[in-house]
């Protein structure tokens, strides 16, 4: 181009296209947790298996998980997931499977494994550009239809593609899944399939997982619960998680024909003395129409509703896994000595957006990382809503949390070699993911807080135990010294004081028993001026 020849805006322009949400992710699989062969292999487990339980106690149906991993060739795996559930009506399977961003969870307030409608769909993405395979996927319906098809995504419109498709006749319920892919990598280690399932067993009891790996091994996680968890209700957003774009994108759609009714139509907690409250605060009249709404007066409203107290979110969105079910899920799977549970009360972040913390310590036998004790160091378990977070850990929220604890105040000095395993899991409407691999939770100032505070107070139970093991060590060696040496004390006095040997021994017997006795009271008023202490911290961090 000659120098000073002008480019037309045309030409500028001319490349500018539209492009479907399956081409962006297909360009940047990273955003969705397909980085490394290793990752992308536990990504897709995880996409199958959230979507099977989730199928599962939709249906009121204690799930029953089997997921099988084939290697067919160098880093090339066929992966299948079966579930016991519902199964899925024809006409949804390509939409689940072959569509991004089409789904039941995206416009549900209420506490959800996956959140955007993405995942299954990109497994299926996923398979077609490393092996050009669709996915075959069989599902079976309570009226005895069975419908089995191939599916894939046309990528350029986003949009299923459905092939080989028929319906029969049968006895099968619920769906299965079969995938090839390459640029995957199965791993027995912290990182693989395995660990994942161990994890969701753990924060998912009533579950239970049968898994194949792909050198024919069978290892089962029995459920430790026939009970289903309680499904969340849908509620209303709180006032205070609003923002200015979301009252003026309501007010374009609302059927309300005044704000004042807008707001108690769309909102919790919005009766008619917060609207009277709310109209004292602004310049403008509640009763005008939404459709009229302005910016600047929609930042009026959200600005007064920061300054008002309202109630706290409803809870029926937020279901808790449960410190009973934790605990014996603890113990059934990571097999240790003790566990000690702890939860908070249900808080919000960010004003309005609900969430509660559950955590436990698990101590001794197969708890930490490690066969042995000489072998272990602390293990740190990150679960959202019941899903196990195995990647992104220096990042995550939870395990900032956890590290800030000083864990010697509560008996437990070198945590690196400790065998302690730590359970965090935050259950919400909306978990704060810091990307959209979902593996990590982000730096917000409750969650973070709530975290420390459940783990203090589980701390200072777990420390009981570990002074008390201690104390019981002591007292044992004690024991046995003054019992090795008596016999010579009692022989000594028999000659010098001509004491009779029975009376002697008898006496010298109770005073041990007497002095170990003091030495336990002399403890336990230690223990409680330490426990004292405890929470004491706790109440002012508060």
């Amino acid at each position: 181009m000659a120098e000073g020849q002008q480019i037309s805006t045309d030409s500028i322009f001319k490349e500018f296209k539209e492009y479907s949400a399956a081409e962006f992710f297909k360009k940047n699989r990273q955003m969705l947790g397909f980085t490394g062969p290793i990752r992308s292999m536990t990504t897709i487990i995880h996409e199958y298996v959230t979507n099977s339980i989730d199928a599962c106690e939709s249906g009121g149906i204690l799930p029953d998980i089997i997921v099988k991993i084939d290697k067919y060739g160098p880093d090339a795996y066929e992966i299948m997931v079966q579930d016991n559930g519902p199964g899925m009506p024809e006409k949804i399977v390509g939409k689940a499977l072959g569509q991004l961003l089409a789904g039941t969870k995206f416009h549900g307030n209420k506490q959800s494994r996956g959140q955007q409608g993405i995942g299954a769909s990109y497994c299926t993405v996923y398979s077609q550009i490393t092996t050009g395979k669709p996915t075959h996927v069989i599902t079976g319906t309570d009226e005895g239809l069975i419908t089995e098809m191939d599916v894939s995504v046309d990528v350029k419109k986003n949009a299923p593609k459905i092939e080989n498709k028929k319906t029969y006749k049968g006895e099968f319920r619920g769906t299965k899944v079969t995938t090839k892919f390459k640029e995957v990598q199965y791993t027995k280690g912290a990182n693989g399939p395995l660990e994942y399932l161990r994890r969701t067993a753990i924060a998912n009891p009533h579950c239970e997982i049968k898994f194949y790996d792909p050198e024919g091994a069978r290892v089962t996680f029995p459920r430790t619960s026939r009970l289903l968890p309680k499904l969340p209700k849908g509620v209303l957003p709180h006032p205070k998680g609003t923002t200015t774009d979301d009252l003026v994108s309501m007010a374009r759609t609302t059927p309300a024909r005044k704000v004042s009714s807008m707001l108690k139509m769309h909102f919790s907690r919005m009766g008619d003395t917060k609207l009277k409250e709310i109209q004292q605060q602004i310049p403008f009249d509640l009763e005008i129409s939404p459709k009229n709404l302005t910016w600047k007066e929609a930042e009026d409203i959200v600005k007064a509703v920061k300054e008002i107290k309202f109630m706290a979110p409803e809870m029926d969105a937020v279901i808790p896994i449960g410190r009973e079910h934790i605990e014996k899920s603890v113990l059934k799977i990571v097999n240790p000595e003790v566990v000690y549970t702890s939860d908070r009360p249900p808080k919000a972040y960010r004003g309005g957006v609900p969430f509660i913390i559950e955590v436990a310590l698990a101590y001794g036998g197969g708890a930490g990382k490690g066969e042995s004790e000489e072998t272990s160091s602390v293990e740190i378990l990150r679960f959202a809503n019941r899903v196990p977070l195995l990647f992104d850990t220096g990042g995550c929220a939870l395990t900032k949390a956890v590290n800030s604890i000083d864990w010697k105040r509560y008996g437990l000095k070198g945590l690196e070699k400790l065998p302690l395993t730590v359970f965090v899991n935050i259950s919400s409407v909306y978990v704060p993911y810091t990307g959209a691999g979902k593996q990590a939770v982000s730096d917000e100032e409750e969650i973070f807080n709530e975290i420390r505070f459940a783990l203090m107070d589980a701390g200072r139970k777990i420390d009981r135990y570990v002074r008390g093991k201690a104390r019981e060590a002591i007292k044992a060696e004690k024991k046995r010294t003054l019992e090795r040496y008596m016999p010579e004390v009692v022989n000594v006095l028999v000659n010098v004081a001509k004491a009779n040997k029975k009376e002697m021994t008898q006496n010298l017997e109770e005073m041990i028993i007497e002095t170990l006795k003091m030495d336990e009271s002399d403890e336990a008023e230690e223990t409680d001026e330490i426990a004292d202490d405890m929470d004491g911290e706790i109440n002012a961090e508060e």
